[in-house]
């Protein structure tokens, strides 16, 4: 078995990424420590509680200006990330009343209902949630 843990999520701001994911996404905060020298490891992802089951995303602060100019376009203009839900309507209101930007209106594709996004520094995402078996 051969599995993706985790993927690195350049931000800006560590706080602010943390309440986008959990707050407007409804992501679970799977780890948020200090360490020694100050570096700090947040993992973000989707679940509820305790669960951290699925890929998660290593929120890593941009320090350099590679990396703050890579913040946002981390996949070119392309979607960069896919979130599938079994309720979009839910999830789509949710993160409405959470300020989050969408490029377009839901639309129902043969793969299921979907709705670009963005993120709080403008990387698109997919809202998704695939046709009833």
């Amino acid at each position: 078995m051969i599995r993706l843990e985790n993927a690195t999520y350049l931000v800006h701001d560590l706080d602010d990424a943390i309440a986008f994911f959990t707050d407007a996404l409804g992501f679970t905060l799977r780890q948020d420590q200090t360490f020694e020298g100050g570096w700090r490891r947040v993992v973000v992802g989707p679940g509820t509680g305790g669960d951290t089951a699925g890929t998660g995303l290593v929120l890593a602060l941009a320090t350099s200006d590679d990396a703050r100019a890579r913040v946002g376009r981390q996949a070119g203009d392309e979607v960069a990330f896919f979130l599938q839900t079994d309720d979009f309507t839910t999830q789509h209101a949710r993160m409405l009343a959470h300020g989050v930007r969408f490029r377009e209106e839901p639309r129902h594709e043969a793969y299921g209902t979907v709705a670009i996004f963005e993120d709080l520094y403008g990387t698109a995402w997919d809202l998704i949630e695939p046709p009833s078996a």
